[in-house]
């Protein structure tokens, strides 16, 4: 990046406002009326509806379209481990890709912590909060084992988007190539360059569709 991109994406970040996200109500609040219902009493209402059958947090909270985006830091695109506070303006950033094209909602999470096992525990005990997890920037191989465990522990959608994202759209601009050229997946050879989070994923998701090993 020359030194007037730099310039230009510092000041982005900067201002009007600092960083690329906020918590907004989706309530009014206009009047007493709407405090006693968004909290305390009416509050309450919406808490024993949950105590009663859980899947009614769906209906009253805004749990069933709230995603983590979750990382350590340790494998940040371009930028390598460097750790949980520097990484916030990227999991800020993807917030922004999943709120803008997908109107999905996001909490970006930076944790400090390294040791695999630690990061399954604190990841698990946020399922109350969530309706899906998105692992980001974690390095390999311990991505693989955190998300393995978290898919086997937890009851919402756990997704790695170092591995499944770009596993994804490699695999879909392969099959459509392919048929560009005329070719089946099963009689191409496919040399692979590096072996980390993505390219295993890719490599496993493309044999999965036909590919030969």
């Amino acid at each position: 990046m020359d030194q007037d991109f730099i310039a230009a994406a510092l000041d982005y970040h900067r201002a009007p406002t600092r960083g690329k996200i906020s918590v907004v109500p989706t309530k009014g609040l206009t009047n007493q009326r709407d405090l006693a219902l968004a909290y305390s009493p009416g509050v309450a209402a919406a808490c024993d509806a949950i105590v009663a059958d859980p899947a009614q947090a769906r209906e009253l909270t805004s749990r069933g379209n709230l995603v983590a985006v979750v990382t350590n830091g340790t494998a940040v695109l371009g930028l390598g481990n460097i750790g949980p506070l520097a990484s916030k303006p990227v999991m800020e950033g993807k917030g922004c890709l999943f709120k803008k094209f997908a109107n999905i909602d996001v909490f970006d999470i930076e944790l400090n912590e390294n040791d695999p096992d630690k990061l399954i525990d604190i990841i698990a005990s946020l399922e109350p909060t969530l309706g899906g997890i998105n692992l980001e920037d974690i390095k390999a191989p311990e991505c693989f084992y955190i998300e393995k465990k978290l898919r086997e522990r937890m009851k919402i959608p756990v997704f790695h988007d170092d591995q499944h994202g770009t596993a994804i759209i490699s695999s879909a601009g392969l099959i459509n190539g392919l048929k560009v050229v005329g070719k089946d997946i099963a009689t191409v050879k496919l040399v692979c360059s590096g072996a980390g989070a993505a390219a295993i994923a890719c490599l496993d998701l493309m044999v999965s569709l036909g590919l030969k090993r």
